[in-house]
């Protein structure tokens, strides 16, 4: 059995421990939601912290990885660039979002321990096609994927899921992660360094340079010593609005040199129903999801937010080709946020502006990576072209 085999394995498979305690504010007792009975949790965070989206591990605490092998840290170094704190920002996010007309929190901030493991939860609903398809392409074309990497950086933006690193490294052409560094980009020191030490323990072979910053904003602290194979997995790139990924793509394409490939994920255009459907669960799984970025903000900010007094929406807008996400006010209240000096107003039925999920058609696609110099080298798609991972190099 490979490493990516176990790790997949251990996803599938772990335990069911409680979940939804945790320390509350010391001034507001900390709400759940009315779905809390339904987190039976595994706890590890073994899965990306994007919901097919943005940014991973936000703030969120990590869980020791297995004790695979002997753990040789001369192989691993992690460089914090991350400046600002979790706490400033959250804080400079919040008053600016709900202060806004159209009322809205960051998705980042789903990701804290109890709102990662829902998204685990997420992942392995029939539902939710997304993980389960990037998954089978990855396990059906890692090794053409690899092939003309023989050795240098292989760069995650946004890392968190080291079960598709696994599949990848299982795929190279010299054993143990010989030849390669990992580069892991993640916001969360934590959460990187458990996940980095655990790969040092499967890869007798490997090293990690983790890098502690916003993929977003720090780009520049890719190294550029080496040919690098950079990834962008789960459709994260659809979690951005039109200008925020020709940013993103057009920063990629700046730092890519000859020799370069860049993997990205893209979720495609599909059918309304089987779209709707992956966000409003049977279950009430993603709901909580939803509704626990409140969680986060009653905990962090000292919130007074009753999550059985806001429903969860989520729609697919087909002028926009992106599934919405919002949580509706079920009555006008007034919400006090204690840590920011601040109240914050909502009619019956006003929303907060929680996510968006954007998806693609192929064409679409080129003429995003062609505005921002990237050409498509091969796609890597499933049987019913419902996700798509595609390598590209600079042009």
């Amino acid at each position: 059995m490979t490493h990516f085999d176990q790790a997949w394995q251990r996803l599938r498979s772990t335990g069911s421990p409680d979940c939804s305690s945790a320390s509350p504010c010391p001034r507001q007792k900390r709400l759940f939601p009315e779905t809390a009975d339904l987190l039976d949790l595994p706890s590890r965070s073994a899965l990306p912290r994007v919901r097919g989206g943005t940014e991973t591990g936000y703030g969120g605490e990590a869980v020791a990885a297995d004790p695979i092998g002997l753990f040789d840290s001369a192989r691993l170094e992690i460089r914090n660039y991350h400046m600002t704190s979790y706490a400033e920002e959250l804080a400079r996010d919040i008053r600016a979002g709900l202060s806004s007309g159209q009322k809205q929190i960051p998705s980042k901030y789903f990701y804290d321990e109890r709102g990662s493991r829902l998204f685990e939860e997420i992942c392995r609903l029939p539902e939710y096609y997304p993980t389960r398809t990037e998954m089978a392409i990855l396990e059906e074309h890692a090794g053409a994927i690899m092939e003309p990497f023989t050795a240098g950086d292989l760069v995650e933006m946004g890392s968190g899921a080291n079960w598709k690193i696994c599949r990848l490294l299982d795929a190279a052409a010299q054993p143990h992660g010989a030849g390669i560094r990992y580069v892991p980009l993640d916001v969360s020191e934590s959460a990187l360094q458990a996940a980095a030490e655990e790969l040092i323990r499967m890869y007798g072979g490997l090293e990690v340079l983790g890098i502690v910053a916003d993929f977003t904003r720090n780009l520049d602290r890719i190294p550029d010593d080496a040919d690098r194979l950079i990834t962008l997995f789960g459709g994260t790139i659809g979690n951005f609005t039109d200008a925020e990924a020709a940013e993103l793509l057009e920063g990629v394409s700046a730092l890519m040199r000859r020799g370069d490939r860049f993997l990205i994920g893209m979720d495609t255009v599909k059918d309304t129903d089987l779209l709707e459907a992956a966000y409003n669960d049977a279950r009430g799984i993603t709901a909580a999801f939803n509704k626990n970025v409140l969680n986060v903000v009653n905990r962090e900010l000292c919130a007074t937010f009753d999550l059985d007094l806001f429903d969860h929406v989520a729609f697919y807008n087909e002028t926009s080709d992106q599934i919405e996400m919002h949580l509706a006010a079920r009555q006008a209240m007034a919400v006090e946020i204690a840590a920011l000096d601040m109240v914050v107003e909502f009619e019956n039925g006003e929303t907060i502006h929680t996510e968006i999920s954007r998806k693609f058609s192929r064409e679409r696609a080129i003429r995003i990576f062609e505005d921002a110099g990237l050409a498509p080298q091969r796609w890597f798609t499933d049987e019913n072209g419902w996700f798509s991972l595609v390598e590209l190099v600079r042009r």
